[in-house]
């Protein structure tokens, strides 16, 4: 289903002529109410008059969570403060916080947005949506919230967490689609399997995963195990929140981007030049109509590329493939860039593992070891000491044979790497750099 099939299915012309006029109108009104974008624009030496088409976007500077932090808290809102309404934050685990705030307005398009991404899926009015994605100042919650609401779904708003409840909600109110972490969608399989509550006799039948990187066999680990469609969604709270891209039910190759709402350019991670369409480089998002806290030119650090073929279900928009990984989370091991996505792929591949995994990397004098500790399974897990050595050595080849580094690989026992509400932690870093 097309929630909105005017905008999502317009002609590339008609949609590159609402961009550009809504380029223009955000150009301006930063620059006349943002002193730090008017002082980054005339440094830059361009004014809002020299936007006069979409290709001059690569004249404007770029704005990154650093500049978002410089400004802490409300720097970069354009409204007054009476006209803001919701106020969102990230954690501030690995710096000052970012902040981000919506006019009643704002909130509105939030939600249009969210209905057409639960509608790409194949939710519908009819359907019971169990909302797992956390409440508060984390913008998952709520986005996805207003979004079923909108689209007249009977909602749960059960946040993470809690998981045999999360499971015995399902059973008595009769869910259809859940939406969290994909993570967290296996914790739920996992508690399941260990509640002896079989899938298929739930009434479940989507899932909307999105806020963390996940991997094709991931997807498959979890459709398998859950008995459901798994759909991958796409957001960041700098640009709106979850609402930004969405796969459709129909093909499921690429997220259709809201390109009517945010501009996309694929920019050369190393030299920030823009990047033809279908290269594959760091995505960068210009919001175009947004009134309290406009973005221009934000790099998000996640890697995709650019799809332009109209897709099968008809929406017109480009597509981006999943995020393959970021340029911050990133690893450079023994100058090999490595990304923990490349690494789930290779678990993933493996039968006798299970999807639950942690990567440590430490420094021992100037060299950078890899530590990938893997779950097996309950069935493997037993005195069979050589089919266990036989399982290590091949995941060790595997993922050499991938990255072209050597790593240690450290079986572990069911259940013993922690499970995640929320965003999985993959990756420890224990080097001093």
């Amino acid at each position: 289903m097309i929630w909105n099939e005017q905008a999502e299915t317009m002609p590339r012309e008609e949609l590159e002529t609402i961009q550009l006029r809504r380029l223009q109108n955000t150009v301006a009104r930063v620059y006349a109410t943002v002193p730090y974008y008017r002082q980054k624009m005339d440094q830059a030496g361009v004014s809002p008059g020299d936007i006069r088409s979409l290709t001059d976007i690569k004249r404007l500077p770029f704005t990154t969570k650093e500049d978002l932090r410089q400004n802490y808290p409300f720097g970069l809102f354009t409204v007054p403060m009476e006209r803001i309404v919701r106020i969102h934050a990230s954690s501030g685990t690995t710096g000052k916080p970012t902040v981000v705030g919506y006019t009643k307005r704002d909130l509105g398009l939030w939600a249009e947005l969210m209905s057409r991404t639960l509608a790409a899926a194949g939710v519908s009015h009819r359907d019971i949506v169990q909302n797992a994605y956390g409440y508060g100042l984390f913008t998952g919650g709520l986005g996805a919230h207003y979004g079923a609401e909108n689209l007249g779904c009977a909602v749960i708003p059960i946040s993470g967490g809690n998981t045999k409840r999360q499971i015995q909600i399902m059973q008595d109110f009769g869910t259809t689609v859940l939406l969290s972490t994909p993570s967290y969608a296996l914790n739920i399989a996992d508690t399941m399997a260990a509640m002896g509550v079989d899938p298929a006799d739930l009434k479940l039948r989507v899932g909307v995963f999105g806020a963390e990187p996940w991997s094709e066999a991931m997807r498959a680990e979890i459709e398998s195990r859950l008995k459901i469609k798994a759909i991958d969604i796409y957001g960041l709270s700098e640009i709106i929140g979850p609402g930004v891209a969405a796969e459709c039910r129909e093909e499921q190759r690429g997220l259709h981007i809201m390109e009517d709402h945010f501009l996309p350019e694929i920019v050369h991670r190393d030299t920030f030049e823009p990047l033809p369409v279908g290269e594959e480089g760091e995505l960068v998002f210009t919001t175009l109509t947004k009134e309290a806290f406009p973005v221009i030119r934000y790099r998000t650090k996640d890697i995709s590329r650019l799809i332009p073929d109209v897709c099968t279900c008809g929406r017109s928009f480009h597509r981006m493939p999943k995020v393959t990984g970021r340029t911050d989370d990133m690893m450079i091991i023994r100058g090999v860039n490595v990304f923990p996505s490349q690494i789930e792929e290779v678990i993933m591949a493996i039968e006798g593992v299970e999807p639950h995994y942690q990567i440590i990397v430490t420094r021992q004098g100037s060299l950078d070891n890899i530590e990938v500790q893997v779950e097996v399974s309950e069935a493997i897990f037993s005195d069979r000491v050589k089919e266990l050595e036989n399982l290590q050595k091949k995941l060790q080849g595997n993922i050499k044979d991938l990255l072209g580094i050597s790593c240690k690989v450290s079986l572990v026992e069911p259940k013993s790497i922690q499970r995640s509400e929320g965003k999985a932690q993959r990756v420890i870093d224990q080097r001093k750099i």
